[in-house]
């Protein structure tokens, strides 16, 4: 869509009135949105809208103004007719620009700024605030746990729409029980959407001998709990490592022959007991 022309309007009569209602800035120039009454930019879109505005540059002085401008912002496309012009004396440039929300942006709010700058470096700033809107989706993944000595290490993924503030809840199984187990916490991180954040939990008393099956349960308003699991193997340094290591593997093994037939006796006794609860409800002739 072509820009506007740049409109340079003349501060004769209104002149007075414009340094009474404008704030001091530097040089003697002041920008501001442009119409009056707004101390910053703000609209609305959706991903991919293009949006235009119009910046107004102020030159009170005596004499004429260069500037050049620019825009700064979170992902931001600002475009501007002129990104650099000349402004007599008494005088007020109206400049047209754009504003592009990149296609994928998430709904939210993202914050830029415009700039503008003289020839003698003195800058003065607009603020721009953009809403993007669209459907939100809260979505977190934990991946890449591991156990690194005495910490666990993780990434946490916002695979949403909205920023999220999760919340972790750590457990770890060994050869004969739970060895950690913490209560669900709020995490001090705040996190956007697309982001992956690497995290690390700290586990200074851990076994010196076990084998461990770690799991971190995320969750976050809105958005389904989301779990990630590693193990590893505690040994001790030393020569007495290879026998503790022998020991060590029996008795996962013991573990887990147990835990196999308590399952196995549990699937035994319920099907039993379907098998004992349809017998009884046949009529007694079909029973065999």
């Amino acid at each position: 869509m072509p820009y506007a022309a740049v409109r340079v309007l003349l501060l004769t009569l209104s002149l007075p009135l414009l340094l009474a209602a404008t704030p001091a800035a530097p040089g003697g120039w002041s920008v501001a949105p442009s119409g009056g009454g707004r101390p910053s930019f703000y609209a609305e879109g959706t991903p991919g809208a293009v949006l235009q505005d119009t910046l107004a540059v102020t030159n009170r002085g005596t004499g004429p103004l260069t500037v050049r401008l620019r825009a700064t912002g979170d992902g931001l496309r600002v475009a501007f007719a002129e990104p650099a012009l000349g402004i007599p004396a008494r005088t007020r440039a109206e400049v047209p620009f754009t504003v592009t929300v990149p296609a994928d942006a998430p709904p939210g709010d993202r914050a830029g700024e415009l700039l503008v700058r003289d020839s003698g470096g003195r800058e003065s700033a607009v603020r721009l605030l953009i809403r993007v809107g669209g459907p939100k989706l809260a979505a977190l993944t934990v991946e890449h746990v591991a156990v690194r000595g005495d910490r666990i290490t993780y990434e946490l993924v916002n695979r949403g729409t909205t920023a999220l503030v999760p919340r972790l809840a750590v457990h770890a199984d060994g050869v004969l029980g739970a060895v950690l187990d913490r209560a669900p916490r709020t995490l001090p991180v705040r996190l956007p959407p697309g982001r992956r954040l690497a995290l690390d939990e700290p586990w200074p008393d851990r076994p010196a001998l076990d084998a461990v099956t770690v799991r971190l349960t995320v969750t976050a308003p809105g958005a389904p709990g989301a779990t990630g699991r590693a193990s590893a193997r505690f040994l001790p340094g030393g020569a007495a490592a290879g026998a503790a290591a022998g020991v060590l593997s029996v008795a996962a093994a013991a573990v887990a022959v147990r835990r196999r037939g308590r399952r196995t006796a549990a699937t035994e006794a319920a099907t039993g007991s379907a098998t004992q609860a349809t017998t009884q409800a046949m009529p007694r002739g079909a029973r065999t």
